[in-house]
């Protein structure tokens, strides 16, 4: 099911525009398929899907053509001045705060960053939990989070 609902995702969001995770889960219910948001969150991360501009100043869900080319470096400082609010940590725990419906995007590139102090990402709409080992890493991983905003 999952194969055929990522299909599914690939050609609607070749069809459409679609901004939100919430208008993705309703196309998808309009093609028959039930998903729920928590669903829809993990497909979006697994196909590694992108925000991109419309030109109208607002954004919408588009399919990678090139990972190499969608997580470079500038790219992520783009990404993150646009998107990112601020960042903090506790012991092994970093905080990204992001504007709403933009952690998903910003969550995705740092997994693909594949820094070796980060475990892994927890996205929610507006806020990302970054989990760093070991736990004296959290600062310098913060500091580089914190360069892209610069």
């Amino acid at each position: 099911m999952k194969s055929v609902r990522q299909a599914v995702i690939k050609n609607i969001i070749d069809r459409q525009i679609i901004e939100t995770q919430e208008d993705l889960a309703e196309a998808l219910r309009q093609e028959r398929i039930k998903v729920t948001q928590a669903t829809v969150s993990r497909d979006i991360k697994e196909m590694m899907l992108i925000k991109v501009p419309t030109g109208d100043g607002r954004y919408r869900y588009a399919y990678p053509m090139n990972n190499t080319v969608i997580f470079t470096e500038e790219r992520m400082q783009r990404l993150f001045q646009d998107t990112v609010l601020g960042c903090d940590y506790s012991e092994n725990i970093v905080v990204l705060k992001t504007l709403p419906g933009g952690a998903n995007t910003v969550a995705s590139a740092l997994d693909h960053a594949n820094w070796p102090e980060v475990l892994g990402t927890v996205a929610g709409d507006d806020n990302i939990f970054i989990i760093v080992k070991p736990k004296a890493a959290a600062p310098e991983v913060t500091q580089r989070l914190l360069a892209f905003l610069n």
